[in-house]
């Protein structure tokens, strides 16, 4: 009846925009992404009896309105999944960030796996990674990547049986680090999603979208990795172009989200430094680096006057045992 998961954020690298169904949250097209590690969300339920209702809390907030209802969907989806007698009893959740969330650091996607993971786990399911990801799925569709951990892609589907998501085979995860710049500037990705087909870039995109997922999954399975996060960079201006197109003109970038951006590309042109930046639906910049350059990366990257830090590669959504430490 209790469970605690943990699972890692995610970084796009070929970022879905737009969902094609607004309440399983099928993505227009598919997505690759890699998880981002010591970064997690630990999330722990529990269905019981002696609670009234089901509530939700994270970071010592209990959520209402939209957000409560997002968890809501992902509590509804594993009890419909489960034969367990329990799951008809009201449900606590509580979920634990590590790392700031609305600021474009994928906090939604950890958040969801996580409590993807842990709800399965508690109602009894017996499913696998995959099947789990299409739990996740239905609070965010960054979420399902989130479960399978490391690089996976997502792909489209009007159906759980195809639109869930699987790991990509590659070594890249031995030598990747990737410098955070953190631009503290709040958005909303849902909105962003919402409006996304209203841009007249958005089927521009769709057209072009399928080639990149192609070369990413070529260049990852080949641990390229000049070629996998040059492709990453030119989708994060993609993604831009599309959402400041849109009705409400969304422009997430900031001054020092631009500085990160001509630093990195300064970096490489003139220090030959492998340095690409990434963003996904935020002003906070990922630049994916080598262990080799990652200091003086990240030393750059500071001098932009933004606060730094330095994540690796992030493994799958799991359990925690019983001897680990629970939020309640």
């Amino acid at each position: 009846m209790k469970a605690t998961a943990m699972a890692h954020p995610i970084q796009g690298l070929v970022k879905y925009h737009g969902m094609r169904d607004d309440i399983e949250r099928l993505p227009y097209h598919d997505s690759i992404s890699v998880c981002t590690a010591p970064s997690h969300t630990r999330t722990t339920v529990e269905f019981s009896m002696d609670y009234e209702e089901d509530v939700y809390v994270v970071d010592g907030e209990e959520l209402d309105g939209r957000a409560y209802e997002r968890v809501e969907a992902v509590v509804e989806k594993a009890r419909s999944m489960s034969d367990a007698a329990h799951t008809v009893y009201p449900v606590r959740l509580e979920s634990e960030n590590s790392f700031p969330s609305n600021v474009g650091l994928g906090s939604s996607s950890s958040g969801f796996a996580a409590a993807a993971m842990a709800l399965a786990e508690a109602a009894e399911l017996d499913v696998s990674h995959q099947e789990i990801s299409t739990i996740a799925r239905v609070g965010s569709a960054s979420a399902a990547r989130a479960v399978t951990g490391a690089f996976s892609q997502l792909y489209t589907g009007l159906n759980d049986e195809d639109c869930r998501s699987r790991r990509i085979p590659t070594d890249l995860h031995e030598d990747l680090k990737i410098v955070v710049g953190l631009v503290p500037y709040h958005k909303e990705t849902e909105d962003a999603h919402a409006e996304a087909a209203d841009s007249h870039m958005f089927q521009a995109r769709n057209a072009h979208i399928h080639g990149q997922i192609a070369e990413m999954r070529d260049a990852l399975r080949n641990d390229d990795f000049d070629r996998t996060f040059e492709l990453a960079e030119r989708d994060s201006l993609s993604l831009a172009a599309t959402t400041m197109t849109g009705p409400s003109g969304w422009v997430y970038w900031q001054p020092a989200t631009l500085a990160i951006f001509n630093r990195v590309r300064e970096l490489r042109e003139e220090e030959d430094i492998p340095a690409y930046f990434s963003t996904d639906t935020g002003a906070t910049v990922y630049v994916n680096t080598t262990e080799e350059y990652a200091d003086r990366v990240e030393e750059a990257v500071a001098d932009c006057g933004v606060s730094t830090t330095i994540w690796g590669v992030g493994g799958p959504a799991r359990l925690l045992e019983d001897d680990d430490e629970h939020l309640f």
